[in-house]
């Protein structure tokens, strides 16, 4: 096996505007394509696989469709394509800006070769990723809509995904970056929200009562639905240790380096 690959996502939230319709914050994405590039350049490095949330791309056709309830009419299926269409033209920009870094990104949308069953994602094609991961190439997923055995189309996540590849290619690390971590409330709705630095068996049960919805369009769930995947997925793979983070870029910096920063939230098994 290879090393320990580090898996980081970008999260919607940064690279749009989740409030209205397709629109793409290129500062933002151009701002972390420049950071991870260094980083990428850095000796050592490990491998890197990089997925990014569906923002105000996927989200927004999906809630119009309601797409992650299923498909069960034609209309249901328009909006599945619509779904995937928006999903790929946001990886697109995503891996060109990546590309325009440094970066030797290659853009994976799992519609073309994944199966969920009830919602829950069953089969990807996670060969091709670990190849591309050997040669050195930065492999760029999504968030995407796709084939349901039992409900004939689901929403899968970045978490999700993650949850499926992380006991497959065992990471060490995975970093979300977007949120400026976990807080016992909505920070831009109540100012008296603390940070959460970390996240363990002493203190899910809280933490997971405390926090609440995205402050966008969202159909795969708010900051509980996040903490919860994440926390189920660190029990599951030994070792494993997920930072939810921001975007500032000595932050970022930092913790692509495994340094200890002031800043964020790790949630430990």
């Amino acid at each position: 096996m290879f090393e320990a690959p580090l898996f980081v996502k970008l999260g919607g939230s940064i690279l749009t505007d989740k409030t209205r319709p397709e629109a793409v914050n290129r500062a933002a994405l151009h701002g972390i394509a420049t950071v991870v590039a260094d980083w990428v350049r850095e000796p050592r490095t490990a491998p890197l696989l990089i997925a990014h949330g569906g923002g105000s791309f996927g989200h927004y056709w999906a809630d119009r469709y309601g797409t992650q309830h299923g498909v069960t009419d034609a209309t249901g299926w328009q909006g599945f394509a619509r779904v995937t269409d928006a999903m790929g033209r946001l990886n697109r920009i995503v891996v060109q800006a990546l590309l325009a870094a440094g970066i030797s990104a290659v853009g994976l949308q799992p519609v073309s070769s994944a199966l969920a069953a009830h919602g829950s994602l069953q089969h990807f094609d996670v060969a091709t990723i670990e190849r591309m991961l050997r040669v050195g190439l930065v492999p760029v997923l999504c968030g995407d809509a796709v084939l349901d055995q039992q409900q004939g189309a689901a929403i899968v996540s970045t978490e999700g995904l993650f949850a499926f590849l992380a006991p497959r290619l065992q990471p060490k690390r995975i970093v979300l970056l977007g949120e400026a971590g976990v807080f016992t409330a909505d920070p831009r709705r109540d100012a008296g929200a603390v940070r959460i630095p970390l996240i363990t068996t002493t203190n899910i049960e809280d933490v997971l009562a405390q926090v609440g919805a995205s402050h966008g369009v969202d159909v795969t769930g708010g900051m509980a639905t996040k903490v919860q995947a994440m926390w189920q997925l660190v029990q599951r793979v030994p070792g494993l240790e997920v930072q939810l983070v921001g975007t500032e870029p000595a932050v970022v910096r930092g913790v692509l380096r495994g340094e200890t920063v002031a800043e964020g939230t790790i949630i430990r098994g």
